[in-house]
């Protein structure tokens, strides 16, 4: 069976926590506005009904731009809204489980920081995509482990998987990234600091004409 057909460009991580559900959608509909290639629903709190509510309704304004959404670290709630897909960490289930349970069509990632060896077992056992990160410092996880450029580029020339980065990616270095033969770049806070659609917009432009510049 073939993969599911993985989008190149800006990867959008939610980051609303404390926002209601009005802010959320209007936020996510501008980022997809400005041209987001996937979405990615990450909320850590404990509020089930919260975040199947949300869930659900970001699934429906995702099919409505044709966009894939894909939820972070929560298999039950990723099999319980039919969702796109679903980012594995570390810590947070089986592959092979994940895949039973979402099918052959569901975009499955996993996270890989900057492992070589564990990104090659997760193309083994079927990852759909690979992250590698932080590429850059972040603010959202000022702890993460460094993943530095040439790893990215050795990981995109060496794996038969799209590679996603993901940590501190900006305006100023989303062309570096793109330039590394990486598929997708992960953005959190560049997208919400300000205006949601223009930010994406950009950073869009910038990372697709690094892809130009390079031929690919």
């Amino acid at each position: 069976m073939a993969s599911p057909s993985i989008p190149r460009g800006i990867y959008v991580l939610t980051d609303h926590h404390d926002a209601d559900d009005k802010r959320l959608l209007a936020d996510v509909s501008a980022a997809l506005a400005g041209g987001a290639a996937m979405i990615q629903y990450r909320d850590k709190s404990s509020d089930s009904r919260k975040r199947r509510r949300q869930a659900e309704a970001l699934q429906t304004l995702c099919r409505q731009h044709d966009r894939p959404l894909i939820i972070n670290d929560d298999l039950a709630l990723a099999e319980a809204i039919a969702a796109d897909g679903l980012h594995l960490g570390r810590d947070d289930g089986d592959l092979g489980e994940a895949r039973a349970r979402l099918g052959d069509q569901a975009i499955i990632g996993l996270s890989c920081y900057n492992e070589l060896d564990r990104a090659r077992q997760g193309a083994a056992e079927g990852a759909d995509y690979l992250a590698f990160g932080s590429v850059f410092p972040s603010d959202t996880k000022p702890d993460a482990v460094h993943c530095p450029l040439p790893l990215l580029e050795m990981a995109a020339r060496e794996l038969d998987r799209p590679i996603c980065a993901i940590g501190g990616i900006a305006l100023a270095n989303a062309g570096h990234v793109a330039a590394t033969g990486a598929r997708l770049a992960a953005v959190i806070g560049a997208v919400w600091r300000g205006a949601p659609k223009d930010n994406v917009a950009a950073l869009d432009r910038a990372f697709n004409d690094a892809v130009s510049a390079s031929g690919d």
